[in-house]
């Protein structure tokens, strides 16, 4: 019985080295901290949209964000966050025409600026969708779920900004 055990082991081990080695070989690798061109930026906010705080706040020490009291000529990089929208539309019912599904849509349009006006990244749409099931006899538990899943495409597109701007290229004017 043990020797049976000590194979399997074995056989165990022996398959986890095998997907390690297989996952190294095709160039995986974790994603490590972003590295920025750039060591201050602007972000302009649309007016009562959260990615722009939620960007900001992601930064943390590696770049330095302007606030609203500094000048802007300081920053090497200006985000305009040109528009966000969140959307909620129904794409399910039952027989009897009752809601039974919806989809839930945020798109941000933004663009990036260099110093001097210049277009680093032309105007980009990045759009988040999730599916949720909907049942009226639990209104409140949707309504919380639907907010975590808002707040989850939230973060998703500040992800995603976050690696556009990685691969910005600033170019320093003087």
């Amino acid at each position: 019985m043990k020797r049976r055990s000590a194979l399997a082991l074995v056989g165990q081990v022996s398959l986890a080295s095998l997907f390690t080695l297989a996952a190294a070989g095709c160039g995986f690798k974790l994603r490590g901290n972003q590295n920025f061109a750039f060591s201050t930026i602007e972000i302009t906010p649309n007016p009562g949209g959260a990615v722009a705080g939620e960007l900001r706040r992601s930064f943390g020490g590696a770049v330095r964000v302007l606030g609203p009291d500094e000048p802007p000529a300081e920053a090497q990089v200006v985000v305009d966050i040109l528009q966000e929208q969140r959307e909620k539309t129904v794409v399910g019912v039952n027989s009897s025409g009752q809601v039974r599904e919806f989809q839930l849509r945020i798109r941000v349009n933004f663009r990036v600026r260099g110093r001097d006006g210049k277009e680093l990244l032309p105007e980009t749409e990045i759009v988040q969708r999730r599916d949720i099931s909907f049942n009226e006899s639990a209104v409140l538990a949707k309504e919380a779920e639907e907010a975590l899943l808002y707040r989850d495409m939230q973060s998703d597109i500040v992800q995603q900004l976050r690696r556009r701007l990685a691969v910005v290229s600033y170019a320093a004017s003087p």
